[in-house]
This record gives structure tokens, sequence and C-alpha cells, in this order.
């Protein structure tokens, strides 16, 4: 039996007595306590009180009601698609705010809430034996490692896959390559301090589940946008150390990062959940209250509305679904200690749950997030686009917030690597990507820092492959090599893919130099991927989300040190330009000047010209020449300026 316990807090919360229970089920009828013996026995135990939309037990210590206690939930309701309900209490639920997930979504259809033939129709099949299950757990204790300060105008970031960081590394014990531990290894975090990093940007470490549909090639999800438990550390991620469990080894991987001085993101995705369109699962939020959670279309409730391209969207408009969202980031950042967060298509998380449902700027999300205790000292990332209507966002976000610019990165790949007859980028729209952006990003009291400036992310092409393929191909993921972006701004200098031709492997080093050189002496705050400072190629596939393998495994074996070498020398030598560190917009030709090559002013004409595009640029504390048509831009640190042989 249970007795009435609380409300508040949610999810399954140990105290002294036992635990409590909560969870948010509006318009449910009745919930079902789903308790799991270790031979695999389930015990339903109603919830015995819904308050304010909330159904709540209390279990006791002398009942199970212990940390390391097995659970799920059935939940009673109309199932009623048409008008947005899908309850079927034949499917297990997982709990949205567990802390630890067993198991994983093996792709069978009994996890279909509706029936297969007939889906106006609910499924009446049992799933437990199979179903992702929640395991409650103690609540960490606060780290004792102080979080360290990085001005905004020193923040140099590196996006990184936990597991392709270290699943090959040669000094990482076998035991713990692509875990939380192999990242944590002091031979691994020597590495990424060296480059002159600041700032590890994890993508996704949140549960996630793998699409149906690439299980049954044979697949998985290797990137993990598609998370499930927005609470619970991947498992898949965890070294299994006796003594640990997922939260604790992570929590021990951001007190090493942090104990260097350096700080940890994370990428967040909470615009979708890993239960897709109508035709997917039924996991969590769908069988807890279909109709709560999520946006559904306005002309049919039994469908969903798709600006994630994932099949849903969570709907942070409803007041049950941004709590949950808020309570998933403080338990990050407070208790597993995390700096920050990048938001995976940012915009779906403030889109108006009314009229054309567009991007709002005073949406109760950013609002949230703006006043936090917590949330507020973190550093909030955008990705700012969805494909919904109006999703295109850059420059939208307030004050505080960094985004992902990609007008930088096309930007900047055209210099280098677009022909004329393709229209390379002028001199103009150069110098406006290293001074951050300013048309997009100088309003709103914002500064240079808020863009994020890359060349290359995990969604794309490497930096070796970017100079090495026209084309994408992406075979290996089973579309057709439909998917992926078709534009690229790409050079493969003369032949397509590997070559032992020498004279092309110096022009793609010349550029791989130049594009890194320009990253790293742009205003703004710049960001490497993972992978690019060794070298790392993906064979020219370039949406390697499904690929957990040697593809998207960084390869040591074959680091390139010279490479390497000059991401450490330019992160050195920017630290010591006050125009680009000091986080405020260049005002005058005090700050910077603009010539050619020789050293003379340009004209308007010049300023515009697709043909001819050398630039040099001088701070106040140095300078450097930039070259597309030669290919070149290397710098030398020379007393305090900076100049091309």
């Amino acid at each position: 039996m249970l007795t009435t316990g609380k409300s508040s807090p949610l999810g399954a919360t140990p105290d002294d007595a036992g635990v409590n229970f909560a969870l948010v089920a509006p318009n449910a009828t009745a919930v079902e306590l789903c308790l799991f013996a270790a031979n695999g026995a389930e015990r339903r135990v109603p919830l015995p009180q819904c308050r304010n939309g909330v159904w709540h037990g209390h279990l006791a210590a002398s009942d199970g009601g212990t940390a390391g206690l097995v659970y799920g939930y059935r939940v009673h309701g109309p199932w009623a698609p048409n008008q947005g309900h899908r309850f079927n209490p034949a499917k297990l639920l997982l709990d949205p705010y567990a802390r630890e997930v067993l198991g994983n979504y093996d792709g069978d259809d009994i996890h279909c809430g509706h029936d297969l033939v007939n889906p106006q129709q609910p499924d009446t099949r049992d799933n437990a034996a199979t179903a992702l299950k929640a395991r409650v757990t103690a609540l960490l204790p606060l780290s004792t490692i102080p979080a360290p300060h990085i001005a905004p105008g020193q923040r140099v970031l590196y996006e990184l896959h936990v597991k392709a960081q270290t699943a090959l590394h040669p000094a990482v014990p076998p035991a713990l390559r692509g875990t939380y531990a192999g990242l944590a290894h002091p031979a691994v975090l020597d590495h990424i301090q060296s480059l002159g990093v600041t700032t590890l940007s994890l993508m996704p470490v949140q549960h996630r589940a793998d699409e149906a549909r690439l299980q049954k090639m044979g697949l998985r999800n290797h990137w993990g946008y598609n998370t499930l438990g927005w609470f619970a550390p991947d498992t898949r991620y965890w070294s299994g150390t006796p003594g640990t469990c997922p939260a604790s080894e992570f929590r021990a991987l951001v007190d090493a990062v942090h104990a260097r001085g350096m700080e940890v993101v994370i990428d967040v995705v909470y615009n979708h959940s890993a239960e897709t369109d109508e035709h997917g699962p039924t996991l969590s939020l769908r069988g807890i209250d279909n109709a709560l959670y999520y946006h559904l279309r306005p002309d049919n409730l039994a469908l969903y509305e798709n600006w994630s391209g994932c099949g849903n969207c969570l709907n942070l408009n409803q007041p049950h679904v941004l709590h949950m969202v808020m309570d998933s980031l403080r338990y990050w950042g407070d208790v597993l200690g995390v700096d920050g967060f990048r938001f995976d298509l940012a915009p779906i998380l403030a889109r108006s749950d009314t009229g054309d449902k567009g991007f709002d700027r005073r949406a109760p999300f950013l609002g949230a997030v703006q006043q936090d205790p917590v949330c507020a000292s973190k550093l909030f990332i955008a990705e700012p686009w969805d494909i919904g209507p109006g999703g295109y966002q850059l420059g939208g976000f307030p004050p505080g917030w960094l985004e992902w610019n990609d007008k930088y990165r096309d930007t900047v790949r055209r210099y280098w690597l677009t022909g004329e007859a393709n229209r390379g980028a002028t001199r103009g729209e150069l110098a406006h990507a290293l001074a951050a952006s300013s048309t997009q990003f100088h309003h709103s009291h914002r500064t240079p820092s808020a863009s994020i400036n890359f060349i290359t992310a995990h969604d794309g092409f490497t930096l070796r492959d970017l100079v090495s393929y026209n084309d994408r191909h992406n075979e290996a993921n089973g579309e057709g090599s439909c998917d992926g972006h078709g534009n690229n701004h790409s050079h493969n200098c003369g032949f397509e893919g590997e070559t032992i031709d020498q004279s092309i492997l110096n022009k793609r080093r010349a550029l791989q130099k130049s594009l890194l050189t320009t990253l790293l002496l742009s205003q703004g705050t710049p960001m490497l991927l993972a992978g690019d400072e060794i070298g790392h190629t993906q064979g020219g596939n370039n949406n390697a989300y499904c690929q957990d393998n040697a593809t998207t495994w960084l390869d040591w074996g074959h680091a390139d040190s010279e490479l390497t070498a000059l991401v450490a020398t330019l992160t050195a030598v920017r630290r010591q330009i006050p125009a680009l560190t000091r986080d405020q917009w260049w005002a005058s030709e005090g700050d910077v000047q603009w010539r050619n090559s020789q050293g003379e002013e340009l004209t308007a004409e010049a300023w515009g010209s697709s043909t001819v595009r050398d630039l040099a640029v001088r701070w106040a504390d140095g300078a450097v020449r930039m070259a597309p048509a030669q290919g070149w831009a290397v710098v030398q640190l020379a007393q305090a300026a900076i100049s091309t042989p």
C-alpha cells in the first residue's frame, strides 16, 4: 500500500521513511506504480491521489521503498487519438524524471501503443518484459571542486563525442575507452588542454533511444539526438566500474575537467523526444499524457507538429512541461556540475502555442532560464534554427545567449574554398565574419562573444574532408546518400577522396591551416570540432549520425602532429591579442585596420570584388594577411605581432 505522499518534488525521491513518487498526468484517470523484483516479477500499486494534475504516493522503506528499487508506470485514461489522448495501460512507461534508466529500447513493435493494423485502436500486448525501467537513486552530494570562471572573450570551445573521443585512444585502458571515465583520463585531458581549449562541449549525454528504423538496418543513433531520459546520464557511456553509477562517473568527469580550470557544456535535446511521430513507440510521455507534453496539429490532434524533423515537438508553453525542462537543467547544473548547455533546435523551445506558432522572444522558456537562480549563471548556447515556419533565428536570441553562427561557417568556407566562378566570398563578407557578424549580433546589448564561430561541427564534413571531397559520401547511412547537406562549399583540390599525390596533399594542408587560422583569429567565440586538430576523416560522410564505428571514432594512430601544434600556437596567439579577447565591438581604426596584402587602403569597389580578394588585417597588437587565391595564411608570433612569411 502507498500513503498519500507529496506532489513535489516530481520523480522518485528517497527520504528517511521511504520513497515519494510524483508524476504529472492531468488527463489520466488513474496511475499505477509498477515495482519490479530482481527476477522481473511485477507488483502494481495505484498512486492514491492526484493534486493539481500530479499523481503521487509514498512507499515506505519497510515495503521496499529504498534506493535501488526498479519501477515504471502504467497510466489509465481515454484512448482517443483524434482528441490527442493515447493512454494505454498495457504499456509500461518510463518516468521522465528517471535518474537512471535500465535497458535499451530494442525497436520491437510491441512498444507501440497503437494497433499496427488499425491505428485507431490500442495495442493490447503487454510490453513490461523489455520496456525501459527506472531505478531509484540516492541524490549525489554536491561537488567540492569549484567551477572555473572563463571570461567570455577567452572562451575556446571544443565539440566532442564522449565515445568517439576515446574509443581508439591508445593511452586509455581498454575497459575505459568510450566512457565518461575514459574522457576523464589524464592523457585525454592533457591533449585537450594543450590545444588552448577552455570549454568541452559534449554531444548529447542524456539517455537516448535508437530509432527502430536504424535498428532494423543494424545501425544506432551514435550522435544521441534522440533523448528519452532528461535526468539520466546515458548508461552506454558508463564504464561499469564497481562502486560507481552513470551519474557518479559523469560527475567525476566534470570534476576532473574543473580541476584543470576548464568548463563542461552539454548538448541537450528538449525540442523533441525519441517517441517520434504517430507511428512511433509509446515509451514515456506519449502514454503519460500525450495532449499535455506535445505540440499537436490543431487541424488533427492525432498528428504532431514536426518542426524538429524528428516526428514531434515538446510543448514548453505548458507549465508542467516547462517545469520538467527547468528541473532537468537545474539537476545537470547543480548536482552534476555542468557549466552550460547547447540547445538543439532552440527556436522550438520558444514557439508560441497560438496563432502561427512562430518564434517568440518573450516565450516562457526564455524568461524562465533568465530568472532561475541556478540556470542564470550558466552558459546558454542556441542552435538558432529549426525547420518550422520562420525557424531561422540567427541573432534573434536574448542578451546573454551565444549562438552557432552558420553564416560565419559558410562565408569562411566560400572565401578559402570556392573559386571565382562560384562566387567566393568577398573581402567585405570575410571582414564582417572576422568582426563577429555585427549585423546579426551588435544589438540589444549583445557582445561579440555571442557569435560562436565554427568552420566544422559534428553535423557536416570534418576539416580534412572539407578539403578532400566535393560531394557527400553517405552510402553507409542507408539513405542512398541523399541525407546530409548537399551544398557544403567544399573543395577536393583536384581529386575526390584520399590520394598519394603530394601536390594535392600540400594544397589540402595549406587550406586546413588557413581555415584554422581564420577561425582562431576571428572576433567572437571560436569552436573547434574534435579530431580536426589531428586530421580525422570520415571518408566523406557528412552526416555520420548513425555511424558508431571507425568512421566517427577519432584515429589517434594517424594523428597529424603538425596540425595539433598549429592549433596550440594559434590559441596562444589569440590570447595575446586584446582586440580578440576583450569582448567589445571594434569601434574604429584604432582597433582594427583593413588593407589589401600590399598595405593599401580598400576602395568601396575593392571591398565588393569577387575576383581580387586578398586581405590584410591589422589590430593595435599585430596583423595577419590572407590570400585565398594562394591558399595560405600561416601565422608566426614575433614580438607580439603576427605576420606571414
